[in-house]
């Protein structure tokens, strides 16, 4: 019987929530499982944790088996996991500073981090001269991969007389495709759907365009731009930093920190 057998048997005969010490009493006193380690417990708690519906840490497994129960502020409980239950959210938050595994603290961390690191992105664009977002959004994009040479397939059209286009990208080298972009750089203000109404009309017979803002979109602009038959996506202030991030733009990476688990492949 592997361990994670042996947890699945104690809660199915438990039929209620336990927390991961009651659930590794069970196991010696049932004698389902014997532990070849100086700290025995730790192993029931991460082998329940790597399996647990709703964590994602690094070196979690997609396979999951238990989930979360959380009855009172003393105690996490866990429980038998099905894919039919009902409750899809597991509040994270909720859970015990001691029953997380260093893996979870780390990714805890990295995740805090990248949202301040996000909002000081938020900050500097807002700070900066609109040419310079214009630019920006067009060296994103660029980035992403779209257009034929990251260096010569996009610029930007902002200025008078622009016409409602901040920015255009060639898809291939004769310009026969083009993306249109409007850059919006707003605090507080939404865009609602005479904005994008606006931008449809001046994109004119051009199919595809995006739209991106460092605030966020009103529920009826969402609505108008799905039931467009143009292609068009909307970036928010949050998805914006999000993507300057993951292609590292506006920031250095300082260091990089690696997470381990076993190689079960190795061993057999």
């Amino acid at each position: 019987m592997t361990i994670i057998q042996a947890i699945q048997k104690v809660l199915k005969e438990s039929n209620k929530p336990l927390t991961y010490k009651e659930i590794y009493k069970q196991i010696i006193d049932k004698k389902l499982y014997e532990f070849n380690a100086k700290n025995p417990l730790n192993i029931v708690r991460w082998s329940i944790r790597k399996h647990c519906f709703g964590l994602d840490f690094s070196t979690a497994s997609k396979i999951k088996h238990f989930k979360i129960v959380i009855d009172n502020k003393s105690s996490t409980k866990y429980a038998l996991y099905s894919k039919n239950d009902s409750d899809k959210k597991v509040l994270v938050e909720n859970i015990l500073d001691q029953d997380r595994l260093p893996e979870e603290k780390i990714n805890e961390f990295i995740i805090n981090h990248k949202r301040n690191i996000q909002q000081e992105l938020l900050d500097n664009i807002l700070n900066a001269p609109p040419s310079f977002f214009e630019a920006l959004v067009v060296e994103l994009l660029l980035k992403m991969g779209y257009g034929w040479d990251e260096k010569e397939s996009g610029y930007v059209n902002g200025g008078v007389g622009d016409g409602g286009i901040d920015g255009i990208i060639k898809e291939d080298k004769l310009g026969l495709g083009k993306i249109y972009i409007q850059a919006k750089r707003y605090t507080k203000t939404t865009i609602g759907r005479p904005d994008l109404q606006q931008f449809v009309g001046a994109m004119e017979n051009n199919r595809k365009g995006v739209y991106i803002t460092t605030s966020s979109f009103t529920k009826s602009a969402i609505s108008y731009i799905e039931k467009q038959m143009k292609d068009i996506v909307l970036i928010d202030g949050e998805k914006l930093t999000d993507l300057l991030v993951e292609n590292q733009i506006g920031i250095q990476v300082v260091k990089t920190f690696v997470t381990y688990k076993i190689d079960k492949d190795y061993f057999e």
